[in-house]
């Protein structure tokens, strides 16, 4: 299932991303629970889901990096031709049969946060939820329910990101949209009054929003209290590249 290294030594070196492909690895194997779980979903698994998306957020950082210093279009389409997700991958007629995603991600639904990009996974490795603003609205929070309970997905991760128009849209007293200002409403209650701190803001939402995953479903906090669920927050940073725990 793995793929073969797509990283030849040559360019890694010129590109200074010589490191970045030595760590390119298959992500260990998590102990196959029962003859069901015995698949080549399984199989791509990691013992530690959330040291695993760290992991993969820093090999796109470092791809980032390289392509910023670039010399020419050419070698920019090289190196992204060259860099593509092969820690581990699961066919299209194993996905087509069942999945086992190691991760939930909820996100915003900003272009700029791609989830598979941001954390360099494949096809039936991340279970996600998008909507701006990154709350933990119902029908988001029922799909992590499913995620949780019939898939066995073992962390939940609420991402924001830096220069995030919802948050940005809650601290502003514009008039809006009926619908827009029942998306920001959630965003509004979670922060203090008179706040006009946006990344302060976007940490705030970000982190009431892991809490209110807790309050609302009742499946989730009891995955929580008997230790088959984490549920953590983060924060990308668009110019760096990199996601940061809260």
């Amino acid at each position: 299932m793995k793929r073969r290294d797509l990283w030849p030594l040559g360019l890694g070196a010129a590109l200074g991303l010589s490191h970045v492909a030595a760590r390119r690895t298959t992500l260990p194997a998590a102990q196959a629970k029962s003859p069901e779980d015995a698949n080549a979903s399984a199989a791509c698994r990691p013992q530690d889901p959330l040291q695993a998306l760290m992991d993969g957020n820093a090999r796109f950082a470092a791809l980032e990096r390289a392509y910023g210093r670039a010399q020419s279009p050419a070698a920019r389409q090289r190196l992204l031709a060259e860099y593509w997700q092969d820690n581990c991958h699961v066919g299209a007629a194993d996905l087509a049969q069942s999945q086992m995603p190691w991760a939930g991600i909820i996100t915003c639904a900003d272009s700029r946060v791609p989830p598979s990009w941001i954390f360099d996974t494949n096809p039936g490795q991340l279970f996600v939820v998008r909507s701006a603003g990154n709350t933990a609205f119902d029908e988001g929070v029922a799909s992590m329910e499913y995620a949780v309970a019939n898939l066995g997905t073992p962390l939940i991760l609420v991402l924001g990101h830096s220069s995030c128009g919802a948050v940005s849209a809650a601290l502003d007293q514009k008039p809006l949209t009926p619908l827009l200002t029942r998306l920001v409403q959630p965003i509004r209650a979670a922060l203090p009054q008179g706040m006009d701190n946006l990344e302060q803001a976007v940490e705030g939402n970000t982190k009431a929003a892991a809490a209110e995953l807790i309050r609302k479903s009742s499946l989730l906090a009891a995955a929580v209290a008997s230790g088959s669920l984490t549920v953590r927050s983060a924060v990308f940073d668009i110019r760096t590249s990199l996601v940061r725990l809260l």
